[in-house]
């Protein structure tokens, strides 16, 4: 397939292209489940989903067997007085229940919220309580969890009725559906009305809520099509769990939308699963968080068991991307790599292309994706220019695939007047339309006058060979009012020692610079991170404040 000019193809670009290839429209409504279901179901053997579960067994459900099974569910939700605008959760793994669910709340116009299954009980009672949920499914291992979230909504669980917590649930899942038709008229929305409620994922204070409207979905298609390359041919698997932004939106939205197939793998990451996962489902597209290839990276004496791994393109969203990461993945399977930028917000915003040509920096989150504006601003809000850094925003009156509404519950405001959503991640303006990433605002590290970005100390360090993951934050100092501190994983060969600390600090000095090399090393078995991969460094940095407190009395 010929390339495509980045420069050339946002030139042209318009929301009306991407329109045509819908059912529906805005004007007479929409309905999400046939625009990534019932539109690709006239083939009765065209995949829509193949999944393996936890106990080894795997299959596949064609679009039209999804497309019955979605009104079958959507019926039920009827029967419950459940329909347009309701919340209905879902607290499952990756299975095809979870698939059904998702299908069918968007077939009655409901709109459907995820849970991750990593939730305790006090995080679902607080999304389901904020979100007015009509509905929560769920299975018997979660089930527990149950018990204690006040103010409970009607439940579905997905088990046999032997099971001992059937006798608990409201209703059943498979017995439910069995006893409704196998179609269902769907029900249509407008631009503005709901499809999903997310939540952030909440690494400072309380989850705020996220609506994410029908319009979003020409966003979707054009971040899945250009960014991610999907083509009809690929076999695609994004590893990122549906329970969160990046997994619903384009593990099941997205290259659903595209009349793709996508996978479900019900098993927790490790490297020997995932890359028999590769093999066993021939995947040619691949997306993942940065930790999934850096675990993978860890591991690659691995990688020569298991030669019929064939990927021919793959994409890392979540954190920055490190370029030896890059390297080894062109190393490891041929294949290259890229770093895309976006939040729940907004879903994705920036990206190195793999369907469009333009040059690529390492080290960069890419180019804005047409049909956005993206820019970087100083403390007064005002525009940077050419190597400046600033607080990245989209420009909301020049981007036509801008979705975000506001959080849904007013929970905070994150605009500047009617112009600028502000992300609250700071980036460097490479001034040729690309941008890359140097943290969050209250990542940045303010030490002896010098602003330092984590990401580039944790990029560096990463390039020792003893490094297998780092975070770096700020501690409170005396003389400096902040160093740089380095949590680190190492290789297990390495021993955890002054003269390691010495080595790692030095190749920082070497390679980054003389003010940015961490001070204090610790090294730890594993980083804290969200469910969703993120590391959470104000963890860490509360960590280091109580450390320097002590010290200081």
């Amino acid at each position: 397939m010929d390339a495509i000019s980045y420069d050339e193809f946002a030139k042209d670009f318009s929301v009306e292209s991407i329109l045509q290839n819908f059912v529906g429209n805005y004007n007479d409504g929409i309905n999400v489940c046939v625009e990534i279901c019932d539109r690709y179901a006239e083939d009765e053997s065209r995949v829509g989903l193949r999944y393996e579960r936890v106990d080894g067994t795997s299959g596949e459900m064609t679009f039209a067997e999804l497309k019955r099974r979605s009104a079958q569910f959507a019926g039920f939700l009827k029967s419950r007085g459940i329909g347009k605008g309701d919340r209905v959760a879902c607290l499952l793994t990756r299975t095809p229940e979870l698939m059904i669910c998702v299908l069918g709340a968007l077939r009655v116009g409901a709109v459907y919220q995820p849970l991750f299954t990593a939730f305790g009980s006090g995080a679902i009672e607080y999304r389901l309580g904020k979100a007015g949920s009509k509905l929560i499914v769920t299975n018997p291992e979660q089930w527990p969890k149950l018990a204690d979230v006040n103010g409970l909504p009607e439940t579905l669980l997905v088990a046999d009725e032997s099971d001992p917590a059937a006798k608990e649930a409201d209703n059943l899942f498979w017995p439910s559906l069995e006893k409704q038709q196998e179609d269902f008229e769907p029900v249509l929305l407008g631009a503005e009305d709901p499809f999903l409620q997310m939540f952030t994922s909440g690494t400072t204070g309380k989850s705020k809520g996220v609506t994410v409207p029908t319009k979003a979905l020409p966003a979707f298609y054009m971040y899945m099509r250009y960014a991610i390359g999907l083509r009809q041919e690929d076999n695609f698997w994004n590893v990122a769990d549906p329970g969160w932004a990046y997994g619903l939106y384009y593990a099941v939205v997205g290259p659903m939308l595209l009349g793709c197939t996508t996978h479900f793998n019900e098993a927790g990451f490790t490297a020997d699963n995932t890359l028999e996962f590769l093999r066993k489902h021939r995947i040619t597209n691949l997306a993942a968080a940065p930790t999934a290839y850096r675990l993978l990276m860890a591991n690659d004496h691995l990688v020569k068991d298991y030669p019929e791994i064939d990927l021919r393109v793959a994409s890392s969203a979540g954190e920055p991307l490190n370029p030896e990461v890059i390297s080894w993945v062109k190393r490891a399977f041929d294949c290259v790599v890229c770093d895309h930028y976006g939040q729940t917000e907004t879903g994705m915003t920036a990206a190195n292309f793999h369907e469009l040509e333009h040059p690529h920096r390492d080290a960069s989150m890419g180019y804005q994706i047409p049909g956005y504006r993206l820019v970087a601003l100083d403390a007064h809000f005002n525009e940077v220019g050419e190597g400046e850094t600033g607080e990245l925003a989209v420009d909301m009156q020049q981007s036509p695939l801008y979705f975000f509404q506001g959080y849904t519950w007013n929970e905070k405001r994150p605009f500047h007047g009617d112009r600028y959503y502000l992300t609250g991640d700071i980036v460097i303006n490479n001034g040729d339309g690309a941008f890359s990433y140097t943290g969050r605002d209250d990542d940045i590290i303010a030490s002896a006058g010098y602003r330092i970005g984590p990401a580039e100390v944790e990029s560096t360090l990463l390039e020792h060979e003893a490094v297998i993951e780092s975070a770096v934050v700020g501690k409170p100092d005396v003389k400096r009012g902040t160093i740089v501190k380095a949590y680190v994983v190492t290789r297990p060969e390495f021993d955890h020692d002054q003269n390691l600390v010495e080595k790692l600090q030095q190749h920082v000095r070497t390679r980054l610079s003389t003010h940015s090399y961490p001070r204090e090393i610790e090294f730890v078995e594993e980083l804290p991170k969200t469910s969703s991969g993120k590391i959470q460094r104000f963890m860490l940095r509360k960590q280091a404040e109580e450390e320097a407190a002590e010290v200081a009395q």
